[in-house]
């Protein structure tokens, strides 16, 4: 029987719900920012603090979205996979924070703008959803993940 090596797989499912959760993450991070620019809700309490969460959280998505594409392009370095390992457990424990930030925010809402803040949260439950999703697939492929949800360099 032959090794199994990473090259021997097809890295397109983990790409596509990567690149699937950072689309969602985009309509957060588009949705909530555009509460700064609302006279009725630039201060809105919970929305700065999201952001402090939300910024590193867009940053491990799109670098675990880089990652996987230049697994699926052929790279093979083990650094890469770790990278793409990190980079996604990383990405699910700053979104602890952004959930919490947004019950924050719905909470503290006027009521016309709570309808807004609830699609904004259903769009961060996708972002997340599709996140796990793509670890699953990783772990499929033979990516391994540390135990616990603590941080990862990367």
């Amino acid at each position: 029987m032959y090794p199994y090596y990473f090259y021997r797989v097809s890295w397109d499912n983990v790409l596509s719900l990567l690149r699937q959760s950072l689309f969602a993450e985009e309509m957060v991070c588009a949705m909530s920012s555009e509460l700064f620019h609302i006279p009725q809700t630039q201060n809105l309490q919970g929305n700065r603090e999201m952001h402090n969460h939300l910024v590193p959280a867009s940053y491990h998505r799109v670098t675990a979205t880089g990652s996987a594409q230049r697994l699926k392009n052929g790279e093979q370095r083990q650094s890469v996979v770790e990278t793409l390992a990190a980079c996604i457990i990383n990405a699910s424990a700053q979104d602890q924070q952004v959930r919490e930030g947004l019950a924050v925010m719905y909470e503290n809402a006027d009521t016309e703008f709570k309808p807004f803040i609830q699609l904004i949260i259903r769009w961060q439950q996708q972002a997340e959803s599709y996140l796990e999703q793509a670890k699953e697939a990783s772990r499929s492929i033979g990516v391994s993940f540390p135990d616990g949800g603590e941080q990862q360099n990367g």
